[in-house]
């Protein structure tokens, strides 16, 4: 059933008569829909009078004459049977219904329409409504999402959900704000012209695209994407739209990002938490992107002090996953099996059985066996700390927690004793001089209330094949789960567990910032899944100013930074951050992110859901060891 909220005058009587009792007041679509978000005449019997541009089984859209005035539509939509038998595509009607705001979800914007209809009439037919061509007519704003998204990061700013974008009804200043700019063309008929795909089709079958207009953050690739820009407001890429289904019943193509498409025309709405368009028919493909992703260029490590790091979510391996051949490939063939892959999301020997097993040996077991075979013979060793049962998050019974994998002819644990599930590891200074971890590996804090229910990092000290030190820390915080529409009424959008993930960069920027105090030139890594963009900056502020983003360091550019695509977004949320001694090193930093799931050519066709990345750095300096190595051509394997 349909959740209506009736305002204005009429409101005390519409709940107690009958609307064909009123009598209607003529008024024009521009009038109903009026220069805000709520209709003015929100709660009255009107009569209105519009052609037909589309239907469905629920009932049409009506349009009438556009205004000067771009902040009010000349569209409407019309709920109800009447509509349904009585109006056809291009017949001119004279309808009388109650003016509503309609919305289905509480933290859904409201959809101004017509409902409990008491006349339709048709004054002619054959009529053709021309549409707005996107881009030519109109442009989408590029800017905020909305007046509320106060703050320095804008829509991703704290504190979240402060305002009601209803309750407070705007007017609308549609060339300075996204929501406001679809808004004022609620109920028109328009025309995306040349249209890009952002992503896979939802679950649903709605498409994001972008169409032949100036975007923000365009990838190489031809995804969005949310750049991390320190000195602008992040993008909330309000210039996207979604395709929801055609109203003829075709259906719309299954999308890849960057794919090109035909034109296409639809209706203006809103439902589910976005601003849509309707298709009158489903776009053809015109051209699709390159399937083949290209593997690393970072293949080889000169030197024992230059390695190479791979992160990398394989999203819920249990020991019999059936993508682990496919992660294994990608690290052989697609990162060059690095001298250290931090992985995230590794599931007990159960899998998502919730049967009390913790362990994830058998898990870590079959995946570098994968990687072996794959390989013709790379040997990795592995280590992880088993989580308390059902204690960090994930699926029941899986247990996820992240490990690490190295090849032990490059690195070493330096030896220590392993942690457990609840005791935390600190840095210490041994006899040497030198530090070391009190557990190695160990988890930092694990009983921290920022981990509850969330995997706990895991901290490393280790040497290369020559004795030098250096440390990491892999990390996997709390998911956005419990997040709202970005474009919803909450302003800004609640970022579901924001302020839990900002606490847990806290606890990860104490514990380096302590190993810091002990050995100020420490080489340290800190990588994972963090679950939050850099552009978040209150987020993971702790991390920023302890350490510094490998994209950064190495020169990246800001639109080729993504690990995930999700809605109109492709956006980095595994980093790998490193300390002052490589950030400044001689012979720099180089990050690839290998796009192998975002760019691949169905949603069902992604190993993860998660891109890695591999980058390749200075843990010590060159002079500080003469042993200079060069890897063979064969998978990566090293030859001395």
């Amino acid at each position: 059933m349909k959740n209506y909220v009736i305002l204005g005058v009429a409101y005390a009587f519409l709940l107690v008569g009958s609307t064909s009792a009123l009598s209607p007041q003529k008024v024009e679509i521009t009038e109903v829909q009026g220069p805000s978000f709520q209709s003015p005449l929100a709660g009255q019997v009107v009569q209105v009078s519009g052609i037909v541009t589309a239907k469905d089984r629920y009932g049409a859209w009506i349009q009438g004459d556009r205004s000067d005035d771009i902040r009010v539509s000349s569209g409407l939509r019309i709920y109800g049977s009447l509509a349904v038998k009585l109006a056809n595509v291009g017949s001119r009607v004279s309808v009388t219904g109650r003016v509503t705001e309609y919305r289905h979800d509480s933290n859904d914007l409201y959809l101004t329409e017509l409902d409990q209809l008491s006349a339709v009439e048709v004054l002619s037919t054959n009529n053709i409504v021309e549409p707005l061509v996107l881009g030519v007519d109109r442009t989408p704003s590029r800017s905020r999402l909305s007046s509320f998204d106060v703050g320095p990061d804008g829509w991703l700013s704290l504190p979240n959900n402060v305002t009601m974008l209803e309750s407070t009804n705007p007017t609308l200043r549609p060339e300075e704000f996204g929501l406001d700019f679809w808004e004022s063309l609620e109920g028109q008929l328009v025309t995306v012209p040349l249209p890009t795909a952002a992503n896979f089709p939802d679950r649903f079958g709605s498409i994001w695209v972008y169409g032949d207009w100036p975007v923000v953050g365009q990838n190489q690739r031809g995804g969005l994407t949310i750049l991390a820009d320190p000195d602008g407001i992040p993008p909330a890429h309000s210039e996207a739209i979604l395709i929801g289904r055609a109203l003829d019943g075709t259906r719309n193509p299954k999308t890849m990002m960057g794919m090109k498409l035909s034109n296409i025309t639809g209706v203006v709405t809103y439902q589910y938490g976005n601003y849509y368009i309707l298709p009158l028919t489903a776009p053809d493909v015109l051209e699709a992107p390159p399937a083949e992703v290209p593997p690393s260029t970072l293949n080889s490590s000169i030197h024992a002090c230059q390695l190479r790091i791979g992160d990398y979510n394989v999203e819920n391996m249990g020991p019999r996953a059936r993508h682990m051949p496919r992660i294994a490939a990608h690290i052989v063939g697609h990162l060059h099996t690095p001298d250290i892959v931090f992985v995230q999301e590794i599931q007990d020997d159960s899998g998502p059985r919730d049967n009390g097993v913790v362990s994830a040996n058998k898990t870590l077991t079959a995946l570098v066996d994968a990687i072996k075979k794959a390989s013709g013979g790379v040997v990795y060793h592995f280590v992880n700390i088993d989580p308390e049962d059902n204690k960090d998050g994930g699926a029941p019974g899986g247990n996820i927690r992240v490990a690490y994998l190295w090849r032990p002819e490059r690195v070493s644990l330096v030896p220590g004793t392993i942690g457990n599930a609840t005791i935390a590891t600190q840095p210490v200074i041994v006899k040497n001089g030198q530090v070391e971890l009190s557990h190695n590996p160990g988890r930092i804090d694990p009983l921290h209330p920022a981990w509850e229910e969330t995997r706990k990092p895991l901290a490393a000290a280790w040497q290369t094949a020559t004795g030098e030190r250096f440390y990491t820390v892999n990390v996997h915080f709390s998911s956005k789960r419990d997040s709202s529409s970005a474009q919803g009424d909450a302003r800004p959008p609640v970022n579901g567990h924001a302020e839990r993930r900002q606490s847990q960069a806290n606890v990860t920027a104490t514990f380096v910032r302590s190993l810091l105090e002990f050995a100020p030139d420490a080489s340290v890594i800190v990588g994972g899944d963090m679950n939050e963009y850099l552009a978040a900056r209150a987020v993971l502020h702790p991390l920023s100013t302890v350490l510094h983003d490998a994209n950064e360091v190495a020169g990246v550019p800001l639109q080729e930074r993504y690990t995930y695509v999700y809605d109109q977004h492709t956006q980095e949320i595994d980093h790998v951050l490193v300390s002052n001694a490589i950030a400044d090193r001689e012979g720099g930093v180089e990050v690839e992110h290998v796009h192998v799931n975002t760019w691949a050519e169905s949603y069902g066709g992604r190993a993860s859901d998660h891109d890695p990345t591999v980058v390749r750095l200075w843990v010590c300096d060159p002079a500080d060891s003469d042993a200079t190595e060069e890897l063979g051509a064969d998978h990566g394997q090293i030859v001395l």
